[in-house]
């Protein structure tokens, strides 16, 4: 499958599969509803257990590049609300909210995390926020299932105040002397993990075909900074199989 150079490439693909915007949104969505209750099972199991390393290391980047700007931090397509309840842990006087477009997802958050979080039901590209009103937005391995990434990085922007971070992290293209054995974990491991696991091998192989599809960092960069931020720092994990990308706005 050929890697997209564009983000906007993935509004109307859903995996290897070519759909109108509308039916990404809704497939997209329907899988996630699905998936929730194994989801976090599945990614211990998938990166045997190292999306944790990666998800440890946002937290605390994140807590460092969180200054005194006021506002919430906005979890960006949330999930289960793991980044937002270790954001808790961090910053016990801070508002945290988690916000994802799939109601069984936010549904495991809020029975995880209690009343710890706050929940709010909304697609990324439609942030009911007002202008220059958070301090932060976190968004773990989100941005390639949005209906319409390049739409979700400008309403970030929007409800950014000046100065605050978008803490990214997604699963990117690896180096080239990796790339062939992980593509074989992905092809073939993944999808049967799904299958056995999560009952959904389906969604599994939508997962790594998005993967697949995900631009590489240089083009996530060019997008970024499109979208009207400035990246201060980046940091690769597994050899380029997922990447950390942090970025203000000025």
């Amino acid at each position: 499958m050929k890697r997209a150079t564009k983000l906007e490439a993935l509004r109307t693909t859903f995996g290897a599969q070519a759909v109108s915007p509308g039916e990404r949104r809704i497939a997209v969505t329907g899988l996630f509803d699905r998936i929730a209750p194994r989801y976090d099972l599945m990614n211990d199991l998938m990166s045997f257990g190292t999306h944790r390393l990666w998800k440890h290391a946002m937290i605390a980047r994140a807590v460092a590049h969180l200054d005194s700007n006021p506002g919430p931090v906005l979890d960006l397509a949330g999930g289960t609300g793991d980044i937002a309840f270790g954001l808790r842990k961090r910053l016990p006087e801070r508002e945290i909210v988690v916000v994802d477009a799939s109601s069984g997802m936010l549904d495991v958050a809020r029975t995880r995390s209690g009343a710890s979080l706050g929940y709010v039901h909304a697609p990324a590209e439609a942030l009911p926020f007002p202008d220059g009103s958070a301090a932060m937005v976190t968004l773990s391995f989100g941005l390639r299932n949005m209906t319409d990434p390049a739409a979700a990085l400008t309403e970030v922007v929007r409800v950014l105040r000046p100065g605050g971070k978008l803490v990214l992290l997604e699963f990117s293209k690896p180096q080239p002397w990796f790339a062939p054995l992980y593509g074989l974990h992905a092809r073939y491991v993944i999808p049967r993990l799904g299958a056995l696991v999560a009952g959904d091998r389906g969604a599994y192989r939508y997962l790594v075909e998005s993967i697949e599809r995900f631009p590489g960092r240089d083009d996530v960069a060019r997008e970024i900074a499109r979208a009207g931020l400035d990246i201060v720092e980046e940091r690769a994990f597994v050899f380029g199989v997922a990447r950390m990308q942090i970025a203000v706005k000025p």
